[in-house]
């Protein structure tokens, strides 16, 4: 497998943890998009596309994003799962299982191959001059 192209998407506001996204394109033949650049605690780092998960209201079966309140259809109550006072680890790694990888790298050194390439168009992408 090689990384033929790496595209950056740069986002507006440097406040934000979400710096940037990728699209790769592998073989000249398969892409993926949505690969998010974000600096994290201990430097930037690459997260594959995702969606939110959802669940269904226990009333009328709609599909609800996980941790909503109330119903997105029939605007009923939605009961809180594991009402328990959380850790703030506890909290992030519930809002980590709210979401579900689309696509993801099987190895670790597809991991990081992906990573290396991406992190490095992106150094080079803010070495840009504006307008180009």
């Amino acid at each position: 497998m090689e990384i033929t192209e790496v595209r950056i998407f740069p986002r507006e506001g440097l406040k934000s943890k979400l710096k940037a996204y990728a699209t790769i394109t592998i073989d000249n033949a398969f892409v993926v998009r949505s690969i998010k650049i974000i600096e994290g605690k201990t430097g930037l780092f690459v997260a594959m596309p995702s969606r939110r998960m959802k669940d269904p209201c226990p009333k009328c079966g709609h599909k609800n994003e996980v941790r909503s309140k109330f119903c997105n259809e029939c605007g009923s109550g939605i009961p809180a799962k594991g009402t328990v006072t959380m850790t703030p680890e506890a909290e992030h790694d519930a809002r980590q299982s709210e979401h579900k990888d689309t696509a993801h790298p099987i190895t670790v050194h597809c991991r990081e191959d992906i990573q290396k390439k991406v992190l490095a168009a992106y150094e080079a992408d803010k070495k840009k001059p504006e307008g180009i």
